[in-house]
């Protein structure tokens, strides 16, 4: 009998366990606007006997970072305990399990959800270690037809990866709408494992994360050399190994290493780095858990003038400054993973050790824990932010020399290394990216239905137009996608004029555009090292034929004769913001921070962002009538150099319409995107230019005089209010009386003098050179 939810319909959900996992779960799905029950255990003793959910919610609305994207996700949990709530189950077309990790313990719960829930509902737990045979041993036909697992990984609002394990009895159609909701509505990417213990990003990542600490305390590393090894050259997040050992609790270390040590067969390389480590217990006891302990691998030193880092040596488990190591050998590999792991002594011999076997690792878990290469790649991609996935860097080492390697070092090689027999793991056949599978033959890597990237139309087209800073490409049925490609996808002249010049081609030749890219952030805004150099050498006019030439461009994609469509996703800042404020429509990736930020350097939006905002909450009903109101909330915003903490909140905030839309899942942000210009196309008009009638010169004494405040409360600096001055006039309209009508181009003219002016001082520059050496502001 086949299970009865089709995917479009989980309309609510229950979630029971109120610690760290279950609450980020709700909060989650409250994120997607669907309402959730979260239920936990009454605590003994209190009144409150909804106290661990209550408390659960609370705790979500303060996080940091932020567990909830916009205010309203909390009126969506509703609470309670399952002693008088389990009744409020009945109606939820999926329930998640995540209670403590005793078979015992969630069985009892199982049978007691049996009693309530609605038959046919999804249930599932979010289990790491217990396999799903076991939680269904003795559980009823009905309830293993509608049982899997559904691995989150914390904290559940920002990461990607999620684990489904499916069984024998689990029903086809139960499996696609958990999936299908947790793709679309969660932004989820689905990763399909086998019932095995730790499945597979945790089954690898805690394999690694051993070896990692093992082979530093035996190579004689430091913390600082290891993570410098393992880091950047193998693209690993800038944490290490030791820096995510901190973040996710050396405490935690034990646990998990016993959980694998009970399950694992003993034939499992984890048994031969399952060892006990000295200094790792002496650090638990005495606190030094990580960042929720006293410190950990790495820690703070709070005593200092300035705040130091300090680093734990590994043998003598005492703290030092932290020291940027020396690694010529790191620098000689240049990037080349296989000359950094032959290099002789200990950093060639550490980084072989390190990544060699774990890749030998990962591919003994193919077909027991993966079904394919492909699949433990993206699950450390996903759950562990690696860049590349092991079979990715095998490609980058060469399989036949890899596998050479491993027998040189005496190191048993697995099948699935072996078979490869020298062919790579990935490769490019007619336009459509393969993986190597087991039986030798290369499969297509094919994309849920709805997913469109980029990196996809690279493989099969070349860019309509391209130079150092940005692309064209044709997207297929009318559609043309903008592309920023320089480093953070900063905006330079070149961005610029290629952006003209593909209004142009697009005009004559399709329907629409989508402005888009697949890199970490949209654009950090605009090129700061141009203007610095600029500065320096007092080319002015080259500054304000930069700001006009911008200016232009993004007028004339405001008023292009077809519709624009921004598709923003991680930080649009700055010139990045403003391109978006200028599009007619913005389809957003859920996590995408907008802001307009110029102030922190010293300066002030130049490319239209001030006039942009300031329509919009002119617009704004609910705002006090009268010229002022509009003003002093665009300046509250810009002067502080406010970046919203997810895409609704930039709608609360004005920086996206209501009528804009937001895509959770990255993946299908462009083909969003796409479909939204199309569904413009047809009698499209551009806008009309706005007008504004702005307070003058006494708004402009108004908000100073508000900065004024700021700075005796020893809030803003002394330059912080020569900027706020700048700002101030411009959206006060300058010299303009309240009975005038202040149009978009004079604005524009309003703005590009102030930011010149600006651009002028010695502490704007200041703020630029140090952001730029720092990657932080100065507060001058």
């Amino acid at each position: 009998m086949a299970g009865s939810i089709p995917r479009s319909t989980i309309r609510k959900v229950g979630v029971i366990g109120a610690g760290t996992m279950g609450a980020g779960i709700a909060g989650h799905v409250a994120n997607a606007g669907v309402p959730v029950v979260l239920l936990d255990i009454v605590p003994s003793g209190a009144s409150n006997r909804n106290a661990l959910a209550e408390d659960a919610v609370a705790k979500l609305r303060k996080a940091e970072p932020p567990a909830l994207m916009h205010d309203g996700a909390a009126k969506l949990i509703e609470t309670g305990n399952l002693e008088d709530d389990l009744g409020k189950l009945a109606d939820c077309d999926w329930i998640v399990e995540a209670v403590l990790e005793r078979v015992d313990i969630k069985q009892a719960l199982y049978r007691k959800l049996e009693a309530v829930r609605r038959p046919g509902s999804a249930i599932s737990s979010n289990t790491s270690t217990i396999a799903l045979k076991v939680l269904t041993e003795g559980m009823s036909e009905a309830f293993r037809r509608d049982f899997l697992i559904t691995h989150f990984f914390n904290p559940p609002r920002y990461m990607r990866l999620l684990e489904i394990v499916s069984g024998p009895a689990t029903a086809p159609d139960i499996v696609a709408a958990v999936a299908g909701f947790a793709d679309v509505a969660l932004g989820k990417s689905i990763v399909r494992c086998e019932d095995s213990p730790g499945f597979i990003a945790n089954r690898l990542g805690i394999y690694w994360l051993q070896l990692a600490l093992i082979e530093a305390i035996d190579q004689g590393l430091t913390v600082e050399e290891a993570d410098a090894i393992i880091g950047r050259p193998m693209g690993i997040p800038k944490t290490g190994v030791f820096g995510l050992m901190d973040l996710v609790g050396i405490d935690l270390g034990p646990h998990v290493n016993a959980s694998m040590r009970a399950v694992l067969p003993k034939s499992d390389a984890f048994h031969s780095v399952d060892r006990d480590v000295p200094l790792i217990g002496r650090m638990i006891e005495q606190g030094l858990t990580g960042r929720k302990g006293k410190g950990g691998f790495y820690r703070l030193d709070h005593l200092k003038e300035r705040r130091t880092r300090l680093v734990i040596d590994l043998n003598s488990g005492k703290y030092r400054p932290e020291q940027k190591p020396v690694l010529p050998e790191v620098e000689a590999a240049g990037g080349d993973l296989r000359i950094l792991l032959s290099a002789p002594g200990k950093i060639g011999s550490y980084a072989f050790r390190v990544l060699a076997q774990t890749i030998a690792y990962a591919a003994t878990l193919i077909p027991n824990a993966a079904a394919s290469v492909a699949d433990i790649d993206e699950a450390m991609r996903l759950g562990y932010n690696w860049k590349w996935g092991p079979f990715e860097l095998a490609d980058k080492l060469g399989s036949a020399w890899l596998v050479e390697q491993l027998i040189a070092h005496n190191v048993t090689v697995p099948k699935v290394l072996a078979n490869a027999a020298g062919k790579p793991y990935y490769r490019v056949e007619s336009g459509k990216r393969q993986y190597l599978g087991t039986n030798g033959d290369y499969h297509d890597i094919v994309r849920a239905p709805g997913v469109l990237l980029l990196e996809d139309i690279k493989l099969v087209t070349e860019p309509i137009l391209k130079n150092s800073s940005a692309a064209l490409w044709d997207i297929r049925d009318g559609v043309a996608c903008f592309e920023f490609t320089s480093k953070s996808n900063a905006l330079d002249e070149k961005t610029i004029e290629l952006l003209g010049k593909s209004i142009e081609v697009v005009a004559a030749k399709f329907k629409a555009l989508v402005i888009y890219n697949e890199g970490s952030n949209f654009s950090l805004g605009a090129n700061l090292g141009v203007i610095l150099f600029a500065a320096n050498i007092a080319a002015w006019s080259e500054i304000d034929k930069s700001i006009a030439s911008g200016q232009q461009a993004y007028k004339s994609l405001k008023y292009a004769p077809f519709p624009v469509v921004a598709a923003p996703a991680g930080m649009a800042l700055g010139g990045g913001c403003e391109i978006v404020l200028h599009a007619d429509a913005v389809q957003a990736h859920a996590e995408t921070y907008l802001g307009l930020v110029e102030c922190g350097v010293g300066l002030i939006p130049g490319w239209g962002g001030c006039g942009e905002l300031l329509a919009r909450w002119n617009a704004e009903s609910k705002l006090p009538r009268g010229p002022m109101p509009a003003s002093a909330k665009v300046f509250e915003g810009i002067s502080t150099a406010d970046v919203t903490k997810s895409a609704h909140q930039a709608m609360e905030k004005k920086f996206l319409r209501p009528t804009d839309g937001i895509s959770m899942n990255r993946d299908r942000l462009l083909a969003d995107a796409k479909m939204r210009a199309l569904s413009l196309v047809d009698g499209y008009i551009p806008p009309k230019p706005p007008e504004f009638v702005l307070p003058g010169p006494s708004g402009r004494a108004g908000l100073n005089a508000a900065a004024e405040g700021f700075h005796r409360r020893g809030i803003a600096t002394d330059h912080d209010l020569v900027v706020a001055d700048a700002l101030a006039e411009v959206l006060c309209g300058g010299d303009t009386d309240i009975i005038d009508t202040v149009t978009e181009q004079q604005m524009l003219d309003l703005e590009r003098r102030a930011f010149i002016r600006l651009a002028r001082t010695g502490p704007t520059l200041a703020r630029i050179e140090h952001t730029l050496e720092t990657g932080r502001p100065l507060r001058n």
